[in-house]
């Protein structure tokens, strides 16, 4: 029977006792006792098969992501044992085949270009400078007009000399006339042989003033040719000291321009008294030393020229002596008190062992080099150096010609490390310019592989 909505239904409550709960009111609807059953046992079979539902999912998901990370593990095991059984990659390196060739020995100075001639051209009179006949900078030639100074004055002068002499002439003539007469009386007891004594006198006299005017006349002239001032050397000449329209005095200090000579020129370095030896026998044998100026960073060669001559005395607070070198300079490349650095060329050696001078390592027990071999594996080679100039250095001992030497990248290697080598050509901008490997078994590229069967 059903209840009503006023029925009190008791609810046993969370202690256990009887707890009365009052139902809301609700349409009276007629239910049965079986659907009522029908609906209380449906809902849990509900509940009970999304669960089941939900476990199957989480156990499919499970096991496809068990046979995921299974997967990716074993691709990353094989991907080891693979690196494993090829052994760590090959270090990129940059290197060079060492080669037979020529290298010189070299003294190396410090020294200064020196004119032959540097001219200050002064005034020898004194006047008013009229004319320039030069342009500052320009390249003139011995015997050239320079300048001119007013010559009214010397002209003047030369003129007043020339009239004097002329009068004192006159003077000299008569007084021969004179003293031959005299000499025809005095046998004839005409005139007394004093009077004869000093009209000789009279003759010398004059004779000396005739002298003496000539003298000024030959003063005048060279007074004169000194107002047009010309060149005395061939040679560059600098910017002018006196400005047209000035008075110039030969007791000046300044001068009027300077002239220094630039073709041929010399430069005047210094080497140490421990070389001077070998330049000694040199020279005593007849050779002509070769001597190469460089520029103030020692990279751009300005001049090749030759050994003129050494000084006399060694300076005894550096130790050094002093050497003049001659440079034809046509072309104005080397320029008076100009610095530079000087390589005189003592010995030449010939077909030697070279390699970089990147190549040799050096530590506190030896020096040596890493050698590429046939593997492209490097190895330590211990080497003796000789010469070194520029980028390369003479090996005496330790390598031969055609092996493969390490330029770049030896911080990374170690004996028998496996490397992947790199040769630049004579146009790579990497390194040194080297000549291309005569060992084929090397790598040319960092990534080629290595060849057997080459020829070292």
């Amino acid at each position: 029977m059903l209840d009503s909505p006023s029925t009190l239904a008791e609810q046993p409550s969370e202690t256990g006792e009887p707890m009365a709960i009052a139902s809301a009111p609700a349409p009276v609807m007629p239910v049965t006792a079986e659907s009522a059953r029908s609906r209380k046992t449906r809902s849990p079979r509900r509940r009970r098969l999304w669960v089941w539902l939900l476990l199957c999912i989480l156990l499919v998901l499970g096991l496809v992501a068990y046979v995921v990370w299974s997967n990716i593990a074993a691709a990353k095991s094989a991907t080891a044992a693979k690196a494993a059984a090829k052994g760590p990659p090959a270090i990129p390196v940059v290197a060079a085949t060492s080669h037979k060739g020529d290298i010189g020995v070299y003294y190396s100075g410090l020294g200064a270009i020196t004119p032959f001639e540097t001219v200050t051209v002064r005034s020898r009179v004194d006047g008013q400078l009229m004319s320039i006949r030069y342009r500052e900078g320009d390249t003139i030639h011995k015997g050239d007009l320079l300048v001119e100074i007013d010559d009214g004055p010397y002209q003047a002068a030369l003129t007043q000399a020339e009239g004097q002499l002329i009068r004192d002439q006159a003077l000299l003539d008569n007084a021969r006339i004179d003293l031959i007469r005299y000499q025809t009386l005095v046998p004839q007891h005409a005139i007394p042989e004093q009077q004869l004594a000093t009209q000789l006198a009279l003759v010398h006299q004059d004779e000396g003033v005739v002298k003496l005017d000539q003298g000024q006349i030959q003063g005048a002239k060279v007074n004169l040719a000194y107002c047009k001032i010309a060149a005395p050397v061939t040679g560059r000449i600098g910017l002018r000291l006196v400005d047209l329209g000035n008075i110039v005095a030969a007791t000046d200090t300044n001068g009027l321009v300077v002239i220094t000579q630039m073709d041929p020129i010399s430069a005047i370095f210094t080497i140490s008294e421990d070389q001077l030896q070998v330049v000694l026998e040199k020279t005593a044998g007849g050779q002509t030393l070769e001597v190469d100026a460089y520029n103030r960073d020692d990279k751009t060669k300005l001049a090749q020229g030759s050994l003129t001559t050494l000084d006399n005395q060694i300076d005894p607070t550096t130790g050094t002596l002093k050497l003049r070198a001659t440079f034809q300079n046509a072309k104005g490349t080397l320029f008076p008190n100009q610095f530079v650095n000087v390589r005189l060329l003592v010995q030449e050696k010939h077909g030697v062992t070279l390699v970089p001078t990147a190549a040799v390592q050096r530590n506190s027990q030896a020096t040596y080099v890493y050698v590429v071999k046939t593997d492209s594996t490097v190895t330590v080679r211990p080497i003796t150096i000789g010469t070194t100039e520029g980028n390369d250095s003479e090996v005496a001992s330790g390598l031969a010609p055609g092996e493969v030497v390490v330029m770049t990248g030896v911080d990374k290697l170690q004996e028998g490390s496996k490397v992947a080598t790199q040769i630049p050509t004579a146009k790579s901008p990497v390194g040194p310019s080297v000549s291309p490997s005569v060992n084929p078994s090397v790598n040319t590229s960092v990534n080629a592989p290595a060849k057997k069967g080459g020829k070292a």
